[in-house]
């Protein structure tokens, strides 16, 4: 997007995105799903703009052990994994390592399921239409495994939409989501976090008043 500067916040950017989204608006058997945490805040945007009840789906990115920030592969709530094999090869990452890592994030990922979801099940997807939202991309890897699990539940469509990632990653993922919705591709794309005015850490008590105030169902 030439001239592209950024968002103010991810409110703002859920805001944005929603209106690539408007042929969506008040679909029958639609359903919006944020991936926590910096997804939800867009993802609540982008829900009350089309008026579609809005969720959470959880998945853990797992990092490098010491590069955190450079994904290996992801992990989702009901046991769906996917692994950056380039990577893992290039840096010569052990099978162990990659469990405990694996592990420590699955605690993580099943702790903020209890968080965020409490005694509720998770939503019916079978048959409707789901827009998966995050807050940016990168590697793609925790989206991948969001497509990928959500897919063995058969849903009629998944969409895909973010407010900025890298040209390619976006085009990968249009291989698994049946559409791919990117607000702005930069190809000098620097990290998720350079194209936010304000990309503070999204906190569990946020998530949960974000959830509460969409009247989740």
């Amino acid at each position: 997007m030439t001239g592209f500067r950024g968002f103010a916040d991810r409110r703002a950017a859920g805001r944005l995105l929603a209106t690539r989204l408007a042929d969506y608006a008040e679909r029958d058997g639609l359903i919006v799903l944020g991936l926590p945490r910096g997804g939800i805040p867009v993802a609540y945007e982008v829900a009350r703009a089309l008026r579609a009840p809005l969720d959470v789906f959880s998945v853990r990115k797992l990092g490098v052990p010491g590069h955190e920030e450079l994904a290996m592969g992801a992990i989702a709530s009901g046991g769906a994994n996917a692994l950056n094999y380039d990577v893992i090869g290039a840096l010569g990452i052990s099978r162990d390592e990659m469990q405990r890592v694996a592990e420590r994030e699955r605690h993580e990922l099943e702790r903020r399921e209890a968080a965020y979801r409490g005694s509720r099940p998770r939503p019916e997807v079978e048959g409707k239409i789901v827009i998966l939202v995050d807050d940016g991309l990168a590697t793609g890897a925790s989206m991948l495994v969001a497509v990928q699990t959500l897919r063995e539940r058969n849903p009629a469509r998944i969409v895909v939409a973010v407010p900025v990632g890298p040209p390619d990653t976006c085009a990968m993922l249009r291989q698994y989501a049946d559409e791919v919705v990117c607000y702005a591709t930069p190809r000098r794309f620097g990290g998720v976090g350079a194209w936010y005015g304000d990309f503070a850490q999204v906190s569990d008590d946020e998530v949960r008043d974000l959830l509460g105030g969409a009247n989740l169902r």
